[in-house]
């Protein structure tokens, strides 16, 4: 729906100065909605069943982001989008430190983490459609490791640093609900921050215009070609299985996994400290993630996706069994507990390499682009019926059940890794598809 700019590169301000702060205003806010809402209900005392319902939920906008990507390429210019929807982004967390103080901050909350998710969705779109429009194809290559990794980067800042000073504020204040609303303060003037400097810092691209409403009506029929030849695709009822059934026990042990940690051993979990937590799961469970997807990018690009499929199946399946032992043993050992997840996030990291590498699979052909953006909202979809539920589960069955329970729900994930077409030598590094 857009073309790469066909400007020269020397016209435009050096990449160095926008993207890397560009891509970590991309990875902020989803780490802020998909983890951090979750440890402050809890902080809070909402219940698991309440907690797994609220941040499932909060997946709803990007499930939904492919219908109205076209409105950000019609409506205004990806640069317009990008700085107001950061400013959008500091409104939401000034919002929830402002609330905080008062008695119905939950309810409030989530409409304040709906605006965070709802601008992350559009952010993403906007961004990644500058990113293109913006520089030529040699820069797009050299700076894809670059946002990538600030990306992450970001997502480990919110998980392990932020969270470790959310516990740093509150042994010094000795209030919960003060902490994180100076920490949410924070926040609110660093995406403000990031908002007034990208309205200045980011170029002005010939390409990167407005769509005409002349155009419209060709514009929205091409709009449901996309999704009509997506859904005519062959097999498309296996494809779409796969794409909801893969990480179906996963998605249910994510937000469980991180409630475990830090309930207390009467409630059947962990009883880790935020501190410990932004040390455990924040900052070596990213990393192990971070390294198992790397490990996994090497080895498919070396023998192709489908020779790698089953291994990376059981990666990601097999190390939930380590919940079982750390819910029947709570261990009292930190380095144990940070040695499981470690080994947990490895395996999900080196199996989603797989998924991931699908998706660009079933998205090959015409509309490439946009049948990849249709393979995030079902992916997004996978994550977030699954996870609403798995709160009340939890509460239903304790903890130690609740994890055999997922090493059951892992079964679907197998099955749909059987039935699935992959081409011989894709994603091997001398394949071009």
């Amino acid at each position: 729906m857009f073309q790469p700019s066909q400007t020269n590169p020397s016209q435009h301000r050096r990449p160095w100065a926008w993207i890397p702060t560009l891509y970590l205003a991309e990875g902020l806010p989803n780490a802020l909605v998909t983890t951090v809402a979750l440890l402050l209900y809890k902080a809070l005392g909402v219940s698991n069943t309440k907690v797994a319902f609220y941040t499932g939920l909060f997946y709803l906008p990007w499930v939904l982001k492919p219908l109205w990507s076209p409105l950000v390429d019609l409506l205004r210019t990806r640069r317009l989008w990008i700085w107001r929807t950061q400013i959008l982004l500091s409104v939401a967390a000034g919002a929830l430190a402002c609330l905080l103080p008062a008695s119905w901050f939950v309810p409030g909350s989530i409409v304040c983490f709906f605006l965070l998710a709802f601008s992350s969705a559009t952010h993403d779109i906007a961004a990644d459609g500058f990113y293109i429009l913006a520089l030529s194809e040699q820069e797009q290559s050299f700076f894809v490791g670059v946002r990538n990794a600030v990306y992450r980067l970001a997502t480990l800042s919110m998980k392990g640093p932020f969270i470790f000073l959310v516990a740093a504020l509150q042994a010094e204040l000795g209030n919960v609900r003060t902490a994180w609303m100076i920490a949410f303060a924070g926040l609110a003037i660093l995406f403000a921050a990031l908002g007034i400097y990208h309205r200045s810092i980011l170029p002005r691209s010939a390409a990167d215009r407005e769509g005409s409403w002349e155009g419209s009506t060709r514009f929205w029929r091409d709009f449901v070609e996309t999704f009509r030849s997506f859904f005519g695709k062959r097999r498309i009822g296996v494809l779409l299985s796969f794409l909801l059934l893969y990480r179906f026990a996963e998605a249910q042990l994510l937000p469980m996994a991180q409630a475990f940690l830090i309930d207390s051993n009467e409630s059947g979990g962990l009883g880790l400290s935020n501190r410990a937590f932004s040390m455990v799961y924040g900052t070596g469970g990213v990393i192990a993630l971070m390294t198992g997807g790397l490990l996994g990018g090497w080895v498919v690009s070396r023998f192709g996706l489908r020779r790698c499929l089953w291994p990376m199946a059981f990666a990601t399946h097999a190390p939930n069994a380590l919940f079982v032992y750390l819910a029947y043993a709570l261990p009292s050992s930190t380095g144990v507990v940070a040695a499981c997840v470690a080994a947990e996030q490895f395996g999900y990291g080196f199996g989603f390499t797989a998924y991931m590498l699908y998706m660009i699979h079933i998205a090959r052909g015409q509309h490439q682009t946009a049948h990849y953006a249709i393979c995030t909202g079902f992916m997004a979809l996978g994550l977030m019926l699954p996870g609403m539920w798995s709160g009340w589960l939890q509460d239903l069955l304790g903890y130690p059940r609740f994890f055999m329970w997922v090493l059951i729900a892992t079964l679907p994930g197998f099955i749909v890794t059987a039935l699935i077409p992959v081409q011989e030598g894709f994603g091997r590094k001398q394949d071009t598809r």
